[in-house]
């Protein structure tokens, strides 16, 4: 019998609250969550937890916006209701991602630098604009179309005009081109440290979630966040479900993921091959492509695709097409969560993978009914229920990150 502990569970994925709540041996908290109207979310608690140790379960998957209030306000009703400790259970972090800055480089060639332009039109990355500058002599008598008033004692009368013509220069414009290159990179927010202070704010005292995108994401809270591995599940199925697992190869769909997949590699003393993509892109007949390719060798061999997160699917259904394409007699991806949005299942029922192996952080069931035997699940829940029950206990959750459990 666990003592002053409740455990609520969002709206994102009551299937996993109830399986967590079942090893823990406990029946789930009392809590009421509802829409008006206009979109707002309400959340009413239907039991006392003054004094009480409080774990809020809330996947971010499914609608992550109106997931992630849900789970705000929930955290500060009971931050309210005089708890004496809240706890964010967040199985798959939402906001996790970094990305890059989508820039794109669609500035003018450039020409090497000298005194006079030059017309053979040969650029080179190295080059510089040929428009003239205002501090070189070829540029003493143009002015990039700004008339210039009258000098009166060797100075200008408008004294802004040299700031104006040093940014105008800046913002050199090319021949036969309508475009005026800044120089400037478009700004992408990067949100993990709002987020962080979301749920700082809100009043959660604890963190627990399951293998995020960007581990560095952790450092984005001043509380503790126990980033819980999916790793020995992962390891435990190749073990136990791949024939023969030591012949396979395992295989990192991107070079984001290799430091991931050479631990599982290393770990099961299994071969390693990786598949690296160009960031170059290149114009054919057909528009932009980017070159991908295979560094290792798969012919005639089992391909396992090991990644932390599938969206969209379009990494790994391209990274099976090639992996078929260069031999491989079965290609099984192997990830720890399964989002599949979009038109992610269809893809997959259309590409060359044999198998997804995914975990049930997010919820599966009509992923499931559409993939069929295609699809298999791990579950987690009594993971995050061992955790839940050390952390309440006061215990330590070292034993959660030893990567050859289950082995």
């Amino acid at each position: 019998m666990v003592r002053n502990l409740v455990v609520f569970g969002g709206s994102s994925h009551p299937e996993l609250v109830g399986r967590i709540c079942n090893n823990l041996g406990i029946s789930q908290g009392g809590l009421y969550t509802s829409k008006f109207s206009n979109g707002e979310t309400s959340v009413s608690i239907k039991e006392s937890v003054r004094e009480k140790d409080v774990y809020v379960i809330q996947s971010g998957c499914g609608h992550v916006n109106d997931n992630f209030l849900e789970l705000l306000i929930t955290i500060s009703a009971c931050k309210t209701a005089s708890a004496r400790r809240v706890t964010a259970v967040m199985p798959f972090f939402p906001y996790s991602r970094q990305p890059d800055v989508p820039y794109n480089k669609h500035g003018a060639p450039l020409a090497k630098s000298s005194t006079t332009p030059r017309t053979d039109h040969n650029y080179t990355f190295e080059s510089v604009p040929p428009s003239p500058r205002s501090h070189s002599s070829m540029g003493n008598n143009l002015t990039n179309g700004i008339s210039l008033p009258s000098q009166r004692n060797g100075y200008f009368l408008d004294r802004d005009l040299d700031r104006k013509l040093k940014l105008k220069d800046q913002m050199w414009q090319p021949e036969g081109t309508g475009e005026i290159n800044t120089g400037y990179k478009e700004w992408v927010a990067q949100s993990g440290t709002l987020v962080a202070d979301l749920l700082t704010c809100a009043g959660a005292d604890h963190i627990i979630t399951m293998d995020l995108h960007d581990p560095q994401f952790q450092g984005f809270f001043d509380i503790p966040v126990d980033n819980l591995y999916g790793r020995p599940l992962l390891q435990h199925y190749i073990v136990s479900s791949i024939p023969n697992y030591q012949e396979a190869v395992i295989v990192s769909p991107d070079a984001g993921g290799a430091k991931r997949a050479t631990a599982i590699a290393d770990a099961l003393g299994m071969d390693f091959a990786l598949i690296h993509k160009e960031r170059r892109t290149k114009y054919t007949e057909k528009g932009p492509t980017a070159t991908v390719m295979l560094v290792g060798d798969v012919s005639n061999r089992v391909a396992l695709l090991i990644d932390d997160l599938v969206d969209t699917s379009n990494t790994i259904t391209r990274a099976a097409k090639l992996l078929k394409d260069r031999g491989a007699t079965y290609v099984c991806a192997i990830i720890t969560h399964g989002i599949f949005s979009g038109d992610a299942i269809q893809r997959i029922q259309a590409s060359a993978l044999d198998k997804v192996v995914t975990t049930n952080s997010a919820p599966q069931l009509e992923h499931q009914l559409a993939l069929g035997s295609k699809l298999e699940i791990l579950d987690v829940s009594n993971v995050f229920a061992e955790a839940i029950r050390r952390i309440h206990n006061g215990e330590s959750v070292s034993m959660l990150f030893d990567h050859g459990a289950g082995i």
